[in-house]
């Protein structure tokens, strides 16, 4: 970040066409830019809410979806199944197939390819070298002086092509560059610049326009919708829903408790009413159940014992 403020560059002077050309310009394009810029803001604005919304979220489900029926499955088969099968294939591959040949190229390929070379090279300087030597001096000789002749002619042809293409091309473009081409592109240069300066300050002052018609319709549609429908929720709705809360819900709730209550208490009797039934019954058909002496647990085991003690003593003496 450059701290230091740059002075503005100085821009080139200019002419009384640019300066009446450039009102106009900006004028047709603010017109014409407006409405669209505003039209982009409000795409803009929709698609944020769109994003927001329901893009990103159906994203997530839609990823999520994608992962669990392509990526997982894949993956599983990439790491459970071609992986193994791979390493398999390869511990086969390699001792059926890379070990004989390294073999038979070890063994076989190498002492025959020895062999070879050395009768090829006893051949190549007994007979072809005494051979070759000459008649490939001659063939360097015939190609020199070829090449010597190809290259005066082509010299030759090369020149008059030059100055022909200078004569009949260079000179023509040069002269249409110089007094056509060169003064266009100026004025066009000239129309494009002040063309993109207008483009940009009337984006930037529609954006500002935009932005004002924008909070104009956001204030506007608070003071329409959200603020009567606040107040009529504030100084409506709120009361009359704490009357009926007050006036109709609790004793309608403390009626509801009250029959609960009631029903509770009803069944509970019902219930008991049916165990001492059931108990009567079975009291009419087997009779009165023994019952066992209940013991004092309140008492220690050494008095009990002691107990038992004098029962036993008694009933020896007796």
């Amino acid at each position: 970040m450059d701290l230091e403020k740059r002075a503005p560059q100085p821009r080139e002077p200019e002419g009384c066409l640019v300066v009446a050309l450039r009102v106009p310009v900006r004028i047709v394009v603010f017109v014409l830019v407006v409405p669209v810029r505003m039209v982009w803001d409000a795409l803009v604005v929709a698609g944020r809410f769109l994003r927001d919304t329901v893009l990103r979220p159906v994203g997530r489900v839609l990823a999520w979806i994608g992962r669990a029926l392509f990526v997982w499955p894949f993956v599983g088969l990439w790491r459970y199944v071609v992986v193994p099968v791979g390493r398999v294939l390869g511990w086969l591959g390699n001792v059926i197939v890379v070990v004989p040949m390294v073999w038979l190229g070890q063994y076989v390929v190498v002492p025959v390819g020895r062999a070879v070379r050395d009768a090829l090279a006893w051949v190549y300087a007994r007979v072809l070298l005494p051979v070759l030597v000459p008649l490939g001096r001659a063939v360097v000789w015939c190609a020199a002086g070829l090449v010597r002749g190809l290259g005066l002619v082509l010299s030759a042809v090369g020149t008059v092509l030059y100055w022909v293409g200078r004569v009949l091309i260079v000179l023509p473009a040069l002269a249409l560059w110089r007094w056509v081409l060169a003064p266009v592109g100026r004025v066009l240069a000239v129309v494009g610049r002040e063309v993109g300066d207008a483009l940009g300050h009337a984006w930037r002052v529609a954006g500002r326009v935009s932005l004002a018609v924008g909070r104009a319709l956001g204030t506007l549609f608070r003071w329409i919708f959200v603020e009567p429908v606040r107040w009529f929720w504030r100084t409506v709705l709120t009361p009359v829903g704490q009357v009926v809360r007050d006036v109709v819900l609790r004793p309608v709730a403390a009626v509801a408790r009250g029959v609960g209550r009631v029903a509770r208490e009803g069944l509970a009797s019902a219930r008991e009413s049916v165990r001492q039934a059931r108990a009567d019954v079975r009291r009419m058909l087997f009779g009165e159940p023994a019952r066992v002496p209940s013991v004092d647990r309140r008492e220690p085991l050494g008095a009990e014992t002691r107990t038992l003690g004098s029962s036993t003593t008694a009933l020896t003496k007796d």
